[in-house]
């Protein structure tokens, strides 16, 4: 019986004619190969000779390969046509539905042989250019190697190039061929699965992300989410949950980390698994004498038999690491640090919850941290998704590499005990130790020796003996000893999730260990691993990073050019010269990654014409070519080229959103308001969390005249990728439209930034000039500046004209609703009024120092809440406020005025307040009881004291005779 990850085709071959029982048991032994891994019977099966060309019969006798101008991939495309559009063939429907049955095993076949032999191992136990290619090709000199060429050029795609130096490409260019060939999947909507898997498969062999790949990626999983994900349809609860784990992990390739998250939530629904990250008590140091708080992730599978090689009972750490056939997990060995978290045996009940809101379940809570049950393998490898999906969002950060570690350490400790599950636990754990200190050197170490178990040992018998540049064929040496054949696990579980596990390729994890070395300071190491990988891009990064231009520089051309002598000079010879500058013609062929190649060479020499030849050998379809010059225009302030490169761009790959963002930043700087909007639309549609594109949407979107419309400018853009507007319609004919869309988009954007005061700022300037403002906007948007900026600028931070705009406006409604509900006391009551009372008090006042208006401001809201006390006081320190400012005695009119102005209004506050009745403080509601009985006496004192100060300066001024006179009234009031 076929594995559960071939379910598609046991549906097709459910659905195939109930015919000959002989037929439909060859059929069967077909699959039962495919799924045990014997992809050696399933490529030599008579089906595939004819598809290969090793045989040939009435139907394929008549397509030779030099029909096909030696095209090796037309030539297979030819034979699979004639192979199901045969008259003879189509005459018998059963046999030409049995025959594209048989075709699509042997894709599947091919593409699985791919990844055992480039992804997991261990090596094929068959010659693969024997059987591919026929005899007369194997004996002719050089064939070979063209056509391996060849298949490696056919897998470029939007200037996209794979791994020059991929083993046995011939595999994957035979499924690509077979598993995308209209005929195929004209078959029935369950092929598409196969080649949604071909398809990404294909995109993670690229160097970057092809539009095009991707588009026909989302497509299939759109058209298979209605076939596979309906209840009570014909995939069981294993492939649903299978499709959702591949869809994740497309997402998360991808950087769409919300929707990865929403298909493993749904998965682990699907499956009954329960999971929390958590705190429990334990100690993570071996001198650690009190249990703190640790984070772990509790798991427990749906309670159902668990069958994944290992008996039930058989849990926790000494029942996954004892078990044979497993990468070696290697020990921490710190003098400081316990091996793995010692938790408290002690039930921890009020402190122990989920991160964020609820308590843990029953089923969960029962359970011990530091021996937790197996899990059910597609139950691990949610587990291992969230991991990498967390990592993805933001992988430099410290508290996430805190977050992951517990997912991966659940599935090493206690999760499933599949082989591949297991090493790619190894791999997150390994990724996230390299960023400690105490833990660096086992991160480097258990990565190299999964480079080890995974590459070396296929290393001497799967690739075949190719040689590079420098003649040398050496394989990789091994830090551990290689494994015995009795300790390496079966293909079948190796293989079994591989298309959830999204594991890396060999030469892809290779590259990781060099990368590992060069954050470590090995750049010698680093170089080694990238030179005997052929990666001559990553080399020349890795010698730029370092500040060595020159070398860098020497590897790319000599990769592009010839050398200075002639195209006849030998390149082995020369490479040993250090004064080889390699200024020669340019080769002819140029490698398949030239395109990038000469982007690197356009990023040292700061050379545009670099860019445009990248373009160029690209045929107009390698993107980063213009973006390169999109950035080296923007940077030369050349903006309206700029705008041209990132339009190019975007016109071959419509879903990168940094081009979006940047493209958006050349419109502002062109004030192209309209081309910015739909720039910045198309950037936040893309990726909804990204904060300074909701802020600089709503910034184009302000300056947009009233008539406009945010319609698209400079791009074609196609009917099936238009998307909804991310700001909610408003009325076209409003006049506040764009400002409203302004305001949705900096709430937003606020929302997702919550410390940038800017975008606060912002936000509080947009809702203060819509007519009428919306208040309670303002309220929150000056609130949250004064927690981001009241510690640093004090009452700097706080705007006084919409301070003042605030104040009034709950004046204005309390006049307007006229009599309220006896006890209601103002400031008090729900809504605005109780906002802005709380803003003024517990907000603004501590931030109070020397403005007289925030002071007067505070005046007045007290009077109007009849605190006539405080209202008091607050005139005072506003007057104080004046009078501390120092000079003002001697710093001319203007001063003066001001100081005379404060004056005035002090004596009103005391004349209008001070014989009021007290309702607040000592004496409140006391009979007789003012707010000040002697308010006289300081009104004279107050003014006598700025006239003695302003005497020699002013005496006989303006201002002079105004404080007199009110000096003269006051005395005739008596004492």
């Amino acid at each position: 019986m076929a594995q559960s990850q071939f379910s598609f085709l046991e549906i097709i071959l459910q659905d195939l004619p109930s015919g000959d029982s002989a037929v439909k048991g060859d059929l069967n032994t077909l699959l039962d190969q495919l799924s045990d891994g014997d992809f050696y019977a399933v490529l030599t099966h008579s089906t595939a000779r004819l598809l290969l060309g090793h045989e040939d019969d009435s139907r394929t006798e008549n397509i030779p390969l030099r029909d096909c101008e030696e095209d090796y991939n037309r030539y297979i495309s030819r034979r699979f046509r004639a192979l199901l559009s045969s008259e003879s063939y189509l005459s018998q429907k059963h046999d030409s539905l049995r025959k594209r049955f048989e075709l699509l095993i042997i894709g599947v076949a091919a593409l699985h042989a791919f990844l055992q032999s480039n992804v997991t191992g261990p090596p094929l136990s068959f010659d693969v250019e024997k059987l591919i290619y026929r005899e007369p090709l194997l004996a002719e000199q050089g064939k070979i190697g063209a056509l391996q060429r060849q298949f490696l050029q056919s897998l470029t795609v939007d200037g996209e190039a794979a791994y020059s130096l991929t083993p046995n490409v011939e595999l994957f260019c035979i499924a690509k061929n077979v598993l995308c060939h209209p005929s195929v999947v004209d078959g029935g909507d369950d092929v598409r699965w196969a080649r949604m898997r071909v398809n990404f498969w294909h995109q993670r062999m690229l160097s970057e992300n092809a539009a095009e790949l991707q588009k026909s990626i989302f497509q299939d999983l759109e058209v298979l989410e209605e076939t596979v994900l309906t209840k009570g349809g014909r995939y069981g609860q294993d492939a649903r949950v299978q499709f959702l784990l591949e869809r994740a992990a497309v997402h998360t390739h991808h950087g769409f980390d919300v929707k990865a998250r929403d298909d493993l939530e749904r998965a682990a629904r699907e499956t009954g698994f329960e999971f929390a990250l958590t705190g429990r008590l334990g100690k993570r140091t071996k001198f650690q004498e009190k249990d703190i708080s640790q984070l772990v992730v509790l798991a427990k599978s749906a309670d159902e038999e668990i069958n994944d090689g290992q008996p039930i009972e058989e849990t926790g750490v000494n029942g996954i690491n004892g078990a044979s056939g497993k990468p070696q997990n290697l020990d921490l060995n710190d003098d400081t640090l316990l091996e793995s978290i010692s938790f408290s045996k002690e039930a921890v009940s009020t402190s122990t919850t989920i991160q964020g809101e609820g308590s843990l379940s029953p089923r969960l809570a029962s359970l011990d941290p530091s021996n937790q049950p197996l899990l059910k393998p597609l139950d691990s490898v949610i587990l291992l998704s969230i991991a990498s999906c967390i990592t993805n969002t933001s992988p430099q950060h410290g508290l996430t590499r805190e977050e992951t570690l517990p997912y991966a350490t659940r599935v090493l400790e206690g999760g499933s005990t599949n082989w591949q599950m297991y090493t790619q636990a190894l791999l997150v754990r390994s990724r996230i130790e390299g960023y400690r200190s105490r833990t660096i050197e086992r991160g480097v170490l258990q990565l190299q020796a999964l480079v080890d178990q995974v590459i070396a040992e296929t290393t001497s018998t799967v690739l075949s003996p190719r040689t590079d540049q420098n003649g040398d064929t050496s394989a990789t040496s091994t830090f551990l000893p290689l494994p015995k054949p009795s300790e390496s696990a079966p293909i079948s579980e190796r293989l079994e999730y591989i298309h959830q596990l999204c594991s890396p390729t060999r030469w892809e994890l290779e590259a990781e260990l060099a990368a590992r070395w060069v954050s470590l300071g090995g750049l010698r190491t680093a170089l080694e691993i990238y030179e005997r990988l052929q990666m001559w891009a990553e080399a020349a990064l890795c010698w730029a990073a370092t500040e060595r231009e020159d070398k860098a520089r020497k590897i790319v051309r000599r990769q592009l050019f010839y050398s200075s002598k002639g195209p006849e000079a030998a390149d082995q010879t020369l490479m040993e010269d250090d004064e080889e500058d390699w200024q020669g013609p340019e080769r002819n062929p140029l490698p398949v990654d030239a395109p990038r190649l000469f982007c690197i060479l356009g990023d040292i020499d700061k050379d545009p014409s670099r860019y445009e030849r990248g373009w160029e050998v690209s045929k107009q379809r390698y993107a980063r070519a213009q973006r390169s010059l999109g950035r080296y225009y923007y940077s030369a302030k050349d903006y309206r080229k700029a705008d041209d490169a990132y339009a190019k761009s975007l016109r071959i790959n419509q879903l990168n959103h940094p081009t979006w963002f940047a493209l958006g930043c050349v419109r502002l700087e062109l004030e192209d308001w309209k081309g910015a909007v739909d720039a910045f639309s198309r950037t936040v549609q893309l990726d909804d969390q990204d904060a300074e594109a909701w802020s600089n949407l709503a910034a184009a979107l302000l300056r947009l005249p009233p008539t406009s419309t945010s319609t698209p400018s400079g791009l074609e853009t196609d009917d099936d990728e238009s998307e909804a507007s991310p700001i909610p319609e408003t009325n076209n004919s409003d006049p506040r439209r764009h400002r409203l869309d302004a305001l949705v988009a900096l709430k937003r954007a606020a929302s997702l930034s919550h410390n940038s005061f800017r975008i606060w700022s912002n936000l509080l300037t947009v809702a203060t000039s819509l007519h009428p403002p919306l208040y309670i906007d303002i309220v929150i948007a000056q609130k949250r500046l004064i927690e981001l900026r009241g510690k640093i600028e004090g009452e700097a931070c706080v705007d006084a004209d919409v301070l003042e705009g605030l104040v009034g406006r709950v004046i204005a409604l309390d006049q307007d609703n006229g009599v309220h509900k006896e006890g209601d006391e103002r400031g008090k009551r729900k809504g605005l009024e109780r906002m802005v009372n709380e803003l003024l008090e517990k907000d603004i006042l501590p931030l109070i120092t020397g403005s007289r208006r925030l002071w007067r401001i505070m005046a007045k809201w007290e009077v109007w809440r009849n605190k006539p006390t405080r209202a008091l006081e607050a005139n005072e320190k506003a007057w104080r406020a004046v009078l501390s400012q120092p000079g003002w005695e001697v710093e001319g009119q203007k001063r003066w005025g001001e100081v005379v102005d404060a004056t005035a209004e002090l004596v009103d506050a005391y004349e209008s307040l001070g014989e009021r009745k007290r309702t607040e403080g000592l004496g409140a509601g006391e009979k007789g009881a003012v707010v000040c009985p002697g308010w006289r006496f300081k009104a004279r004192s107050a003014i006598r004291g700025v006239m003695g100060r302003a005497k020699a300066s002013y005496e006989g001024s303006e201002g002079w005779e105004t404080l007199k006179q009110r000096l003269q009234d006051l005395k005739g009031g008596g004492a």
